[in-house]
């Protein structure tokens, strides 16, 4: 199964697994967690990035404890819907990520780019509502708070795709 956006292969989705959501960034890796029905995502936790090898054994270790069935990876694309640097950063990293899931064994992993387009503007928005004091807010991000909510929406967004198009 190839790395694509997501509606050019939800027909291929596991049914009846949980899907990860990631929420890639230079820094850090969010990751939220569906039901195994699809219907509800969770954020989870975030990955502080150091080495590829070394995040993608921490997010297989998420695999193996929720028998995660695919991956939703947000998607960066320009407001207009064009490409830029960042969404070619992301194919980069689904593409290693691919090679590496098969290196450990997972046959033909799913892996699909859901477009996240403020998500991360959304999220920030709304922590900006429930902090009161810049200090917490600071804290909230650190803490990977941000990061780990915006997956929620990434995977949310795809699972609301997929009850209609599978």
């Amino acid at each position: 199964m190839s790395v694509a956006l997501l509606k050019d292969i939800a027909e291929n989705c596991p049914k009846n697994r949980a899907l990860l959501g990631l929420d890639v960034g230079k820094k850090t890796i969010g990751l939220a967690l569906s039901t195994p029905d699809q219907s509800l995502a969770t954020p989870l936790h975030t990955v502080n990035r150091t080495k590829f090898t070394k995040d993608m054994h921490a997010i297989l270790d998420v695999v193996k404890e929720f028998e995660v069935g695919g991956f939703i990876l947000g998607y960066p694309v320009n407001m207009d819907g064009s490409e830029g640097p960042r969404a070619q950063s992301i194919r980069d990293f689904a593409t290693e990520m691919n090679r590496f899931l098969k290196e450990q064994g997972m046959v033909e992993p799913f892996i699909a780019f859901w477009d996240e387009r403020l998500s991360t503007v959304s999220v920030d928005s709304y922590v900006d509502k429930l902090v009161e004091k810049r200090k917490t807010k600071i804290n909230a991000k650190s803490s990977g708070l941000v990061d780990k909510l915006a997956a929620q929406l990434i995977l949310q967004g795809a699972l609301g795709y997929l009850s209609t198009h599978q």
